[in-house]
């Protein structure tokens, strides 16, 4: 783990990922790359529609000046390196370039939580920088003072297209020295498989990711309910979830599952781009 990016607005779910980035570079010795984005335009930087250079550089200079009295906590004080970043365009793409650049093995970011509505995530700005990553991203929540990755459940469909997000989920939990709870969650209707063959398909699927990993089949009315209700029942500290990076996250499993599992999980969630 050495370096992690926090994408930073100054609000209250900002600094709780920034809170948890500092928990875990005090651990591993990460630098954290504290990333904000001014909502500046193109009309703004070429002095059209009446908007003059010296009020874009004063913009500039007043982000500057707030990310470091943001920066400026207690909790960072032991933090082996914090670096802002000020990018002048909004562009979430460019989160992968800066990562690319410096190395980042993950992004944190804060989110609102939620009460069953979708709309909390999807369309925010945590899932257009999930979309767009193709390094880990992990939701946070709520503000966690002490953020352990003890034990880290990773559930999916076990298809070989995610491989991958297995892949870099194990090599995660290596990194946090973390216990992987690997889940399968078989529902009732047309997906329901015999205790046999879902250990079968889930073997195979083993086989060929070259993982000896025990693995957990969970019994639940849907997918969501498996997931958080297992995560939960073991005490979880963290939800890994594979997606599809720019089709979003409605592709995992079926329909918005993984979307359901990112709003309604008081858990932290990590996702992994297959």
């Amino acid at each position: 783990m050495k370096t992690i990016i926090v994408p930073v607005d100054f609000s209250e779910q900002s600094e709780n990922a920034l809170k948890v980035a500092a928990s875990l570079s005090k651990k591993h010795g990460a630098e954290i790359i504290a990333l904000h984005m001014l909502e500046l335009n193109e009309a703004m930087i070429s002095s059209s529609e009446g908007f003059h250079p010296e009020q874009t550089v004063f913009l500039i200079k007043m982000a500057e000046k707030r990310i470091k009295e943001f920066l400026d906590k207690p909790y960072l004080k032991d933090v082996k390196k914090v670096t802002p970043i000020i990018k002048h365009f909004k562009v979430f793409s460019e989160v992968n370039d800066i990562a690319e650049k410096h190395g980042a093995d993950m992004i944190i970011m804060g989110s609102h939580g939620s009460d069953g509505l979708k709309e909390i995530f999807v369309g925010s700005n945590a899932e257009k920088v999930v979309r767009n990553s193709e390094i880990p991203v992990l939701v946070i929540k709520d503000e966690l003072e002490d953020f352990k990755a003890e034990n880290f459940v990773f559930a999916c469909a076990f298809k070989d297209e995610s491989l991958l997000a297995f892949r870099k989920a194990k090599d995660f939990a290596d990194k946090l020295s973390a216990k992987l709870h690997l889940v399968y969650i078989n529902t009732p209707g047309d997906n329901f498989l015999s205790t046999q063959d879902a250990y079968e398909k889930v073997n195979k699927y083993l086989q060929k990711a070259g993982a000896g990993k025990e693995v957990n089949i969970y019994n639940d009315y849907s997918v969501e309910k498996g997931v958080l209700n297992f995560s939960e029942s073991i005490h979880a500290d963290v939800i890994g979830i594979p997606t599809h990076g720019r089709k979003g996250l409605s592709h995992f499993f079926m329909g918005s599952i993984g979307e359901d599992i990112t709003n309604h999980s008081k858990i932290p969630v990590i996702t992994f781009k297959i």
